[in-house]
């Protein structure tokens, strides 16, 4: 008899070590590959997720479509992919990539900061259907500026008619493409900065995470250029699983990710300096509004039709007003 009671304490206690060994996998999307920023960024959290209860085991993709693919199906118990994508997931968190919402680093880093705040803990987690996903992380890979194949290209007005590459899964920038009179040419983070290179597009808009190692600058050849104009922040959100991760675990992995925005900005600093001057379109003050009122348009109708959260729109505009009380949309209602 206690030989058997032994034998079954062994098997348990075995069946608990195997549960706190086994590796949760975590498909982390980087343009670049094991080579990319993010990914190396993705790998220090990586040490540290062990202290707060959970192994993991990353998985390289450079393909954003395979990473959602394989997190449906069960291949991850979380992802790291850009906001844009992740949205669907925490449209809350998703909502920092909102046009226009975000014009400088500074106001970023202020709104990732607020994101990841423990007073947000709640709007952080999303149901849907059995499954219940929480933001664990938010990283910045920067500002996207619009890319021409042709300096005259300096106005919105310019720019109808003219072909401009856009990520298919997001409505947002099918809607402003459109709205400019734009033509959108349905692509994907994997091949739209190659349809600018090889002539099938006139405009493209990329971070500068993107200009060296996909080589924007064979695009833009002798004659284009990169208007100095920021117009949608780019972040990646950490999405987890929550029933594969324990209680707390999220809260200890945001609390990291707000340690390292000093950096991440840093990387980005630097990246955008790297950019030669001579590709840098300056806009006038009265272009620079234009811009601003048009994204403005476009994210209020946006906001209205569900693609963007309401509260986070409210936040990005009084971080807006608190860096440029004079702007004209601070004395405007709306948002």
């Amino acid at each position: 008899m206690k030989k058997g009671i032994l034998i079954l304490s062994a098997l348990g206690m075995w069946a608990c070590s195997m549960q706190i060994q086994a590796k949760v996998n975590i498909c982390v999307f980087d343009l670049l590959g094991k080579a990319g920023e993010s990914y190396k960024m993705m790998e220090e959290w990586a040490l540290l997720s062990k202290t707060w209860g959970t192994e993991v085991n990353l998985l390289p993709y450079q393909d954003e479509a395979k990473v959602e693919k394989d997190f449906k199906e069960g291949v991850c118990g979380g992802f790291y992919m850009t906001s844009m994508r992740a949205r669907a997931y925490n449209k809350f968190a998703g909502s920092i990539d909102a046009l226009g919402g975000v014009p400088s680093n500074e106001i970023a880093q202020k709104a990732i900061a607020y994101v990841l705040d423990s007073r947000n803990n709640k709007r952080l987690v999303t149901k849907m259907g059995n499954d219940a996903y929480e933001v664990a992380g938010i990283g910045q890979i920067g500002s996207a500026y619009i890319f021409v194949k042709d300096r005259s290209l300096n106005t919105i007005e310019k720019a109808k008619g003219k072909k401009f590459a856009i990520l298919h899964y997001d409505r947002a920038q099918k809607q402003m493409v459109e709205r400019i009179g734009a033509i959108p040419v349905m692509s994907d983070i994997s091949n739209f900065i190659r349809k600018f290179n090889q002539n099938e597009v006139d405009i493209v808009a990329a971070p500068a995470y993107a200009f060296k190692p996909l080589e924007i600058y064979k695009g833009l050849g002798s004659k284009g250029g990169m208007i100095d104009f920021p117009v949608v922040n780019v972040t990646a959100d950490l999405v987890l699983r929550q029933s594969e991760f324990p209680e707390g675990y999220a809260v200890k992995s945001r609390a990291w990710f707000v340690k390292q925005l000093p950096k991440s900005f840093a990387m980005v600093k630097r990246m955008e300096a790297e950019i030669p001057s001579k590709y840098r379109i300056q806009l006038t003050k009265e272009e620079k509004a234009a811009y601003q009122k048009l994204l403005r348009d476009g994210r209020m109708d946006l906001t209205a039709q569900g693609t963007y959260d309401a509260v986070m729109m409210t936040v990005l505009k009084k971080a807006r007003c608190t860096v440029e009380r004079t702007n004209f949309e601070c004395s405007l209602s709306g948002e």
